[in-house]
């Protein structure tokens, strides 16, 4: 049953229909119904899920550079880290990760929608990678006073800018993930800055992908203690993405549940952190998924095949013989 509140937003059921709010709007949709599963849909699930999970790893791996995300970014994510996984370059669907996928279209992923990054900094950059792992941003030049696009109403002229370059490192299937260090560019007031190249010291493990980001955070200063206070909030937090680097040599699947600890990584304890990852039990799940699925047509097909004229799931009345 559907009722009105004292907003004028519905809420409830109506027959088939189901009403809700959301952000100040109603939602109209359609109750969910059953559908009968195929091995397509199952390893389609499989492979969404494992995205899902593989996307909240890396926001979490980069929130000290992004602060403030908007309610969308675990969609996004999400979206772009199926479709990279989706076009891999190996792997059999529903057996595969992001160390298979195409990781050029996590580029340009914003972890805040509201204040997209290359619409606030104008700046030129580029992300490569020598022979020996070490990653290098070249930046262009900037303005302060004309290049940044700051929040309505906030002088730029007694502010400081910090542009926070951030690169990560991860191993899904040994389910850790490393900072492997950030560098800040900060500037103070309105001034401008020539072009230049930030190399990061830490070298990416060959069993690992790793992808950099790009931030920018505005500071505003407190005379009295000569500190700074950060501005950035939810309406105002740029980060995105802005390189990807696929693993060298990835670790191969875990044939059991993976049990990662920072201890069996000697030297790495303080630096590697173990990510609460459910890709490799979804793929280790598969199998047996696909099994009961087998094991239940298979039944299905036998009843068809006793009974011919026998619809499955339908009451069936036999009439006694004199």
């Amino acid at each position: 049953m559907a009722s009105i509140d004292k907003k004028g937003m519905v809420h409830g059921t109506a027959g088939s229909v189901i009403y809700r709010e959301y952000r100040g709007k109603n939602i109209i949709q359609g109750k969910a119904k059953a559908f009968k599963q195929t091995e397509k849909t199952i390893r389609s699930a499989t492979e969404f899920g494992l995205s899902s999970s593989a996307a909240a790893v890396i926001r979490t791996a980069f929130e000290p550079a992004y602060f403030f995300k908007d309610g969308t970014a675990a969609y996004r994510s999400t979206q772009l880290v199926y479709r990279s996984i989706l076009n891999n370059v190996s792997g059999e669907k529903g057996k595969r990760d992001l160390h298979d996928g195409n990781l050029s279209l996590l580029q340009g992923i914003d972890f805040n929608a509201s204040s997209r990054l290359n619409e606030v900094l104008q700046l030129s950059h580029s992300v490569s990678k020598s022979e020996e792992g070490l990653v290098s941003v070249t930046l262009g030049s900037l303005n302060t006073q004309t290049g940044i696009k700051r929040p309505k109403g906030a002088s730029g002229a007694y502010m400081k800018h910090r542009i926070r370059l951030m690169l990560v490192a991860f191993n899904f299937r040994e389910e850790y993930y490393e900072n492997l260090g950030f560098q800040d560019l900060d500037l103070e007031g309105y001034q401008s800055v020539k072009g230049q190249v930030i190399t990061f010291t830490e070298t990416i493990p060959d069993d690992c992908l790793a992808l950099v980001s790009m931030s920018l955070m505005l500071y505003s200063s407190v005379g009295q203690t000569n500190e700074s206070v950060l501005l950035n909030s939810k309406e105002f937090s740029p980060c995105a993405i802005i390189g990807a680097f696929q693993s060298e040599k990835p670790s191969n699947y875990p044939l059991k549940e993976v049990n990662m600890q920072p201890t069996d990584y000697e030297g790495m304890e303080d630096k590697i952190k173990q990510m609460f990852y459910k890709g490799n039990l979804l793929m280790l799940g598969l199998e047996s998924q696909m099994n009961r699925h087998a094991c239940a047509t298979s039944k299905k097909t036998k009843v068809k095949e006793v009974f011919p004229d026998v619809t499955l799931n339908k009451r069936v009345f036999f009439s006694r013989k004199d």
